[in-house]
């Protein structure tokens, strides 16, 4: 069982790393599954599990669920209870379970733990829930088998090098091409997007992390925020323009309904240096092989 979690309330970018590792140990000759416990669809409150297909209805079984089956084409159970959701896997022939989001659920007797922390956010006040971001203390930290920093930080490299966990790993999210919301058609650079007008619509855990991205690629942006695991509706992507309309590939395996011309998504992926990615799975690798020796 490999666990990837965070401390904090809100996204930080654990399903990218989720969909990262699970293609690093495919390739590697493992078998893995994914466990999460569907957040925002109408299954993940149940003590039933429920497997994840690449048609799925994101209503059903929650957006990220979705997205996890369709990027990585592995095996995606969900529950609230993700014992229950390990076990269908298992019983399935998946040899390896990755747990998205499963720091503080105890009862999954975890191999590997890695928490990410978000480079910007980091851990805000220092509080727990609800006087601050924390699920659990810093102190939890110092537990986990390794640490991985979304975005570039010298002070959480340095303030987390002392804690004797793997890492700290710098990872870094990009994309570079757009492809279009309806599903069909060509998909378009990013870059050629450059100097345009855009409206931009996020709800996860930090739209303003999208924002910068795409700022960051030279477009000018009108935000339209939204909760996190929001689900939209039609006229939430009509305005009275032509303007072309962006969105993370997590709204939209919520939005295929919506796809029209100029309505776009756009996927990310994680990567890393090319020695810190090998000093990670080389780690984790370890680990999972102990377990299973």
């Amino acid at each position: 069982m490999l666990v990837v979690g965070n401390i904090t309330v809100g996204g930080s970018g654990k399903t990218p790393l989720v969909i990262w590792l699970t293609a690093q140990l495919r390739a590697a000759g493992w078998t893995p599954g994914i466990v999460l416990r569907g957040y925002g669809g109408a299954a993940g409150s149940r003590r039933t599990a429920l497997r994840v297909e690449a048609d799925s209805d994101p209503r059903l079984v929650g957006d990220e669920a979705l997205l996890l089956r369709q990027r990585t084409g592995v095996p995606v159970a969900i529950c609230r209870e993700r014992v229950r959701a390990g076990r269908l896997l298992l019983s399935e022939g998946v040899d390896l379970i990755i747990a998205d989001d499963g720091l503080q659920h105890l009862a999954l007797v975890r191999n590997v733990e890695i928490a990410v922390i978000d480079a910007n956010y980091g851990l805000g006040n220092g509080y727990l829930l609800p006087a601050g971001p924390l699920r659990e203390p810093r102190a939890r930290l110092a537990q986990v088998d390794a640490l991985v920093v979304n975005g570039q930080s010298a002070y959480w490299r340095e303030a987390l090098r002392a804690l004797g966990a793997l890492g700290p790993f710098t990872m870094r999210l990009g994309g570079e091409w757009l492809w279009p919301l309806a599903g069909a058609g060509e998909r378009a650079a990013l870059a050629g997007f450059a100097g345009r007008r855009v409206h931009a619509l996020a709800g996860i855990g930090h739209p303003q992390r999208f924002f910068a991205q795409l700022r960051g690629a030279g477009l000018e942006v009108i935000e339209h925020p939204f909760p996190d695991h929001h689900r939209y509706r039609g006229r939430e992507l009509e305005f009275d323009d032509e303007l072309p309309v962006l969105m993370t590939e997590k709204d939209a395996v919520k939005c295929r309904a919506f796809g029209g011309a100029n309505r776009w998504y756009l996927p990310v992926s994680a990567t890393f240096e090319e020695a810190e990615a090998a000093a990670l799975l080389a780690g984790v690798q370890r680990r999972l092989e102990r377990a299973r020796a």
